[in-house]
């Protein structure tokens, strides 16, 4: 099963960096939880976010954020429209789904001929 995070969002800031101090590096990204494995692809309900410098190249994490950011931050989640959660079925499990109806079928069929 793999797990993946798809970015639904992502938005400059002009806020200032609280580590190098530069304005014009703030990156904040909205990201989508995604789950694949061989029968069925799901997208899920779970959003995560993340705020990088991309001038001194680190995570800025909440705790360091100042109430400007979180201020910036708080609109920006809210403008956020993730993908509505959902599962779709691959070719594989339609493929299992179809030969267990035909063995059901199949064995049905066997014990009405049996009992004619």
């Amino acid at each position: 099963m793999t797990e993946t995070f798809v970015a639904i969002k992502e938005v400059g800031l002009n806020n200032h960096c609280p580590i190098c101090y530069n304005q014009e590096g703030l990156r904040l990204t909205f990201k989508q939880k995604t789950v694949e494995n061989r029968f069925c692809k799901a997208v899920t309900s779970k959003i995560e976010h993340e705020m990088v410098c991309k001038n001194c190249n680190n995570v800025i994490y909440p705790v360091n954020w100042t109430d400007d950011m979180e201020r910036v931050f708080d609109y920006h989640k809210k403008a956020v429209t993730p993908r509505k959660a959902s599962t779709h079925l691959k070719k594989a499990s339609w493929i299992a789904l179809a030969s267990v109806v035909l063995m059901a079928i199949g064995i049905m069929a066997i014990f009405i001929y049996m009992k004619l």
